[in-house]
């Protein structure tokens, strides 16, 4: 058994790796010698593998959230009380701030700059709704899977994929809403580069669109599969 310490060191890992390497992979494919190297698809491809990985890693610990969007879905479920919820909260953004303030010191500047260092941003022809709409759909998908591979006691079998089964969602997610708003599914992945690199516009989505998505699907799950008649 892990104490609470232990969870909250592997919550700011978990989330520091999700934003070094997802946001990184964004400055990578932007870097000049290295033009449109890993397109939307490897950028997809790096951020699901991270999650994938850090949840196989260090998800018996902690639970392997990584992610504000997904403990708010434990949180409305009651498997998390508020001090906790709020502990986790703190931790994983702590993880995403030195995640983009290290790549900020290791990435040329005219690199991150172009890209805010990977601070997603929505498409000029989507409207705040539609990238907010889009954000919580796909951050509902991850968090359902989630909650059907960890938590549900019937899909025992599916336990031992469950980190590549999240990682994978969570690279579907990404590929999908990527090229539209820049595909964080996570509060903590847009804050950190958001802070390092000063640019806050149309943050607010990134907050809403993941939350109600991870509220929602929590709450759909446990209501609708985990509850005994």
């Amino acid at each position: 058994m892990y104490n609470f310490a232990q969870k909250l060191t592997a919550e700011f890992l978990g989330t520091f790796a999700l934003v070094f390497f997802g946001a990184g992979a964004i400055c990578v494919d932007w870097y000049p010698h290295a033009t449109n190297a890993l397109g939307p698809l490897g950028i997809a491809l790096v951020y699901g593998l991270t999650m994938a990985i850090m949840v196989s890693a260090l998800g018996h610990i902690s639970g392997g959230h990584f992610n504000p969007a997904i403990t708010i879905g434990f949180w409305v479920t009651k498997r998390l009380n508020s001090v906790d919820t709020v502990s986790y909260w703190a931790v994983q953004l702590a993880g995403a701030i030195a995640a983009a303030f290290l790549l900020k010191a290791l990435i040329p500047d005219d690199t991150w700059r172009a890209v805010a260092l990977g601070t997603p941003k929505f498409a000029h022809e989507f409207t705040r709704l539609s990238a907010m709409m889009l954000e919580g759909g796909t951050t509902f998908f991850l968090v359902l899977t989630v909650f059907a591979t960890t938590l549900d006691e019937r899909s025992v079998a599916f336990r031992p994929v469950a980190g590549f089964a999240i990682g994978l969602s969570l690279g579907l997610g990404s590929l999908i809403a990527g090229p539209f708003t820049g595909g964080a599914l996570n509060p903590a992945r847009a804050f950190g580069p958001a802070l390092a690199s000063s640019h806050w516009q149309n943050h607010g989505i990134y907050w809403v669109g993941p939350l109600a998505g991870g509220f929602l699907a929590g709450f759909l799950y446990d209501s609708l599969f985990l509850k005994k008649a």
